[in-house]
């Protein structure tokens, strides 16, 4: 028997009913499916059944029980496995055709893949299970105390959406807190770098005052004169402002 390795952040989901929900959640499309951190192909069994799925796994003993486990769905085209760091593997785009990452994440890596995912202008949607931390974060409305760097970036390309919270005994073994899959529509691609060192500024201290933030970087008396032109209350913290407030200001100060 497997056991799950801890440098790899594997949790093995081995509830049927939240995989038939993330199957059930999928965008209804032609496009082929790439799955990060297989596993045990507990998603896997499920995912070749309606699409045509290219899986990356880092692990070589789990490569070896997934090369024989998939023998069938190998030969038919159904399944490609790639063995290696998927990371390397994604330079600009991960596949050469349009495609949805749908994927139990290693806990370890998920924010970075899910960035990359939404840079990537072949990926069209992001259907994930990552920590409900996480989730919260990419999908945090504003006003709302997760509402952050993450959650703007997300949603100046994407709709986003937790569509189930997943318990621990839902894991082989179970981690220590609650997971959740969320569900990424993408309209555009992320590629304003200078824009997120913006939001890095904003969000450096969540508890202080934006424009108290953004005084390191910025004049203090053009940020009040700003703040009064977008009504925005000068104690205004982080968290307050919208996602589309957020490319306002920006554009206004970078003029």
């Amino acid at each position: 028997m497997i056991k799950a390795k801890k440098k790899f952040g594997q949790n093995f989901l081995k509830d049927e009913s939240v995989l038939a929900k993330i199957i059930e959640s999928m965008p209804n499309n032609d496009n082929k499916v790439a799955e990060i951190g297989p596993g045990l192909g507990d998603l896997t069994k499920f995912l070749v059944n309606v699409k045509s799925v290219e899986a990356f796994e880092v692990d070589t003993e789990l490569c070896t029980l997934l090369q024989e486990k998939f023998s069938k769905e190998l030969k038919s085209g159904k399944l490609h496995l790639h063995c290696g760091d998927v990371l390397e593997a994604w330079q600009g785009h991960l596949l050469n055709e349009r495609y949805d990452l749908v994927a139990n994440l290693p806990y370890y890596i998920a924010t970075n893949i899910i960035l990359r995912a939404l840079a990537d202008a072949k990926c069209e949607n992001v259907l994930v299970m990552v920590q409900l931390e996480v989730a919260r974060k990419f999908c945090a409305a504003s006003g709302e105390k997760d509402f952050g760097a993450l959650s703007v970036i997300a949603q100046s390309v994407a709709e986003c959406a937790i569509t189930q919270i997943v318990p621990p005994e839902s894991f082989t073994p179970a981690p220590k807190v609650d997971s959740a899959v969320m569900l990424l529509k993408k309209h555009t691609n992320r590629s304003d770098e200078k824009f997120e060192q913006f939001l890095k500024v904003c969000f450096k201290q969540p508890r202080k005052t934006l424009q108290k933030n953004l005084s390191s970087v910025y004049d203090k008396q053009e940020l009040s004169k700003l703040f009064e032109k977008l009504n925005f209350k000068p104690t205004i913290r982080p968290h307050e402002l919208s996602t589309d407030d957020y490319h306002q200001l920006y554009t206004l100060l970078t003029k």
